[in-house]
C-alpha cells in the first residue's frame, strides 16, 4: 500500500451528533468499553478492564497535564480575544516556561485576531492586584508569537494561567468549560504540565482499576507526551500526501526505555498519544543503531517509511539505551511529527486502549493501522450500542493485527 495516496475519504463515517458526550460519566471507570479481539467485538464496563490484558503486562500510560490553555483578554473597545497557547518558544522548554517569574513567549492560536492591532492586552486577575498582558511579537502562518508579562514576581507563569486560564476542552463540544472539566478533564496520574488536550484514552482509570491491575501483576509506566492543538486538526487535503502532521513534544527516561528493551511482556499503550511516543522511542533506537541520531532527536512525518531498515523492536531499545547511557543522558527530550497510517506495521504495542475518533482524523487513520479494515465494524458496532464518542466518550480496548 503506498500510504501517502490514502483517501481520507475512505476513512469516514457518519457521526451524529447527539453521540458525541458533551459531559463526562460521573464516574470515570463506569464508561462502555468495546473488546474487539481476534476479529470478534463485544462489549463490557472500562472497570473490567484489568480482565482482559495478560498478567504481568506492560502497561504504558502518557501523564502530561493539561494546563488552562484558554486566555480571554477583553480591549478597551469592547472586542474580545481569545489566546490559546500551543508551545513555549523562549524559553523553549516547558519546565522553564512554566516555572518562569519574569516574562515568557509562546506560539499561540488567536480568535479574532484581526481586532488585535498593535497594542498590549491586559486582563486583571480576579480577587488580586496582578494583570498579565500580553504583547503579539510577530504573526506567524499558524496564529502569533505572544509575549506574556505580568506584574507580580512571586508568581509563576504556571500558576498565573492556573488563575485565569480556562481549560481547554475540544470545540467539538460547543460549550464553555465549566468547573467538572478542572478535574474530568485530566487523568488521575498527571504530571508535567504541557498538554492542551487530554490524553482522553487514560480518563477512565481509577485508583480502583489500578489496584485490580496490580493484582494481576501490572503497575503502570509512563511516558510524556504533551498533547498539541493539532490532535484536533481535520485532514482537508484528499490525500494524506497533502496533509501537513502536527509536531508534538515528547519525554522519556532511560528506564522507560530499559523497560521496554527487556521486557519479554505483552505491551499495552494507553491512547493514540501514548502509542505514537512508544513508536517514536523506536525510531529514534533505529537511528541510533543506524549511526543517525546524532543529538537531533526528531521523527519525521515520513521518516519510518523512507529508513532503509529492519530492526527488530528490541535492538532498536538497546540501541537507545546504549546510546542514552553513553551520553550521560537519564531521559529524552525529542519531538515527533510521525504519522501511522494504514500500511504502517506497529512495531512497539501489543494491545491499544483508546476512545473513539472523529471521522477523517488522524487519530482514526492510527487505529486502522491497528486493526485493519475492522476499524468499519468496529465504529458500526460503537454506533449501534450507543458507545459515546469522542474526548468524554466511551473506551475501547483493540488487539492489534499483526
Amino acid at each position: 500500500m503506498d500510504v501517502k495516496k490514502i483517501r481520507i475519504a475512505d476513512y469516514n463515517y457518519s457521526l451524529p451528533d447527539e453521540r458525541i458526550a458533551k459531559h463526562p460519566l460521573e464516574k470515570r471507570d463506569q464508561s462502555k468499553l468495546l473488546v474487539y479481539k481476534n476479529n470478534q467485538i463485544s462489549s463490557d464496563i472500562f472497570k473490567n478492564i484489568d480482565t482482559y490484558l495478560p498478567n504481568k503486562s506492560l502497561l504504558i500510560l502518557n501523564n502530561t497535564r493539561v494546563v488552562r490553555a484558554r486566555l480571554k483578554f477583553t480591549k478597551a473597545t469592547g472586542a474580545n480575544i481569545e489566546i490559546f497557547l500551543i508551545e513555549p518558544v523562549e524559553p523553549s522548554d516547558y519546565t522553564l516556561s512554566f516555572s518562569s517569574k519574569a516574562k515568557v513567549t509562546w506560539k499561540c492560536i488567536v480568535g479574532n485576531i484581526k481586532r488585535w492591532k498593535s497594542d498590549d492586552l491586559q486582563l486583571k486577575i480576579s480577587g488580586t492586584s496582578t494583570t498579565l498582558t500580553a504583547k503579539m511579537l510577530r504573526k506567524l502562518s499558524e496564529g502569533a508569537e505572544v509575549e506574556f508579562s505580568w506584574n507580580d514576581s512571586s508568581l509563576t507563569f504556571a500558576e498565573i494561567i492556573e488563575l485565569c486560564g480556562k481549560v481547554p476542552i475540544p470545540p467539538y463540544l460547543n460549550r464553555d468549560s465549566e468547573e467538572i472539566d478542572s478535574y474530568r478533564y485530566q487523568t488521575i496520574y498527571a504530571q508535567p504540565e504541557g498538554s492542551v488536550a487530554a490524553p482522553t484514552a487514560g480518563l477512565h482509570f481509577t485508583d480502583e482499576v489500578f489496584k485490580k491491575l496490580k493484582g494481576k501483576g501490572i503497575e503502570p509506566s509512563f511516558v510524556t507526551l504533551h498533547v498539541g492543538a493539532g490532535t484536533f486538526k481535520p485532514v482537508t487535503a484528499e490525500t494524506i500526501d497533502g496533509h501537513k502532521m502536527h509536531t508534538e513534544h515528547f519525554f522519556v527516561d532511560i528506564k522507560m526505555v530499559e523497560k521496554l528493551w527487556i521486557s519479554n511482556e505483552k505491551v499495552t499503550c494507553v491512547g493514540t498519544t501514548t502509542l505514537r511516543t512508544v513508536e517514536s522511542i523506536y525510531w529514534l533506537g533505529v537511528k541510533a543503531a543506524m549511526g543517525l541520531l546524532g543529538s537531533n532527536f526528531f521523527v519525521g512525518q515520513w521518516e519510518p517509511y523512507e529508513l532503509d531498515a529492519v530492526i527488530k523492536p528490541k535492538d532498536a531499545f538497546k540501541a537507545l539505551y546504549d546510546y542514552m547511557r553513553d551520553k550521560g543522558l537519564e531521559a529524552l527530550s525529542a519531538s515527533t511529527q510521525i504519522i501511522i497510517a494504514p500500511g504502517y506495521t506497529i512495531k512497539s504495542c501489543d494491545i491499544l486502549i483508546t476512545n473513539f475518533h472523529q471521522p477523517r482524523s488522524t487519530l482514526l487513520l492510527l487505529v486502522a493501522a491497528a486493526v485493519g479494515e475492522s476499524w468499519k465494524s468496529i465504529y458500526q458496532y460503537a454506533l449501534e450500542n450507543d458507545f459515546r464518542f469522542l474526548s468524554y466518550g466511551d473506551s475501547s480496548i483493540l488487539f492489534v493485527n499483526k
